[in-house]
């Protein structure tokens, strides 16, 4: 029996894009289009474009300057859980609104907060907060925290720069005496 080449060659080309367009399809209808659906309706959100892969649901936002961060992933996180399942959430905030002052302020205050994230002291971050208020007049610094995540907001008339840490849990390892 000899296998003609041409048909065999167009039956794998057309079962290839019929998988690959199937699987495109899916995607778009149940997964990326609902979510972003779900992320337009958030108040605060401006504009949201959500990435969806295997591990991770990456949400790009932009967002009006009373935002409050903590509950835009809060609603994102208990309305998209459908979609997002065991994936890691992760919200890319565009800081269109920042100014370099307070981008310069989020610098000279980054030794204070990492300090804090890294030793996991996170009372210090609020004590932080008000440092910024205090040496630079007009400017608002909110932070809040769940258990995933420490949200920090600084404003300055209609400047804002939103910034999500997320917490690491401690690590259980193994003791070299156990």
């Amino acid at each position: 029996m000899r296998i003609k080449v041409v048909p065999t060659l167009m039956t794998a080309v057309l079962s290839a894009s019929l998988l690959v367009g199937g699987w495109y399809a899916y995607r778009n209808v149940a997964t990326v289009q609902p979510l972003e659906q779900i992320v337009k309706e958030v108040p605060g959100v401006t504009a949201a474009t959500p990435i969806v892969d295997r591990e991770n649901v990456t949400v790009q936002l932009t967002l009006t300057p009373e935002a409050n961060i903590r509950k835009v992933y809060d609603t994102i996180a208990e309305k998209g859980n459908s979609v997002i399942g065991d994936r890691t959430l992760e919200l890319r905030i565009e800081n269109k609104q920042a100014d370099e002052k307070l981008n310069d302020i989020w610098s000279a205050t980054l030794f204070d907060i990492a300090q804090a994230m890294e030793n996991r002291q996170y009372a210090q971050i609020p004590a932080a907060m008000i440092a910024i208020e205090q040496e630079y007049k007009g400017v608002t610094a909110t932070s809040e925290m769940d258990d995933k995540n420490v949200y920090i907001t600084l404003k300055e008339g209609e400047a804002v720069k939103h910034v999500i840490l997320p917490r690491t849990p401690n690590q259980m390892g193994v003791w070299p005496n156990a």
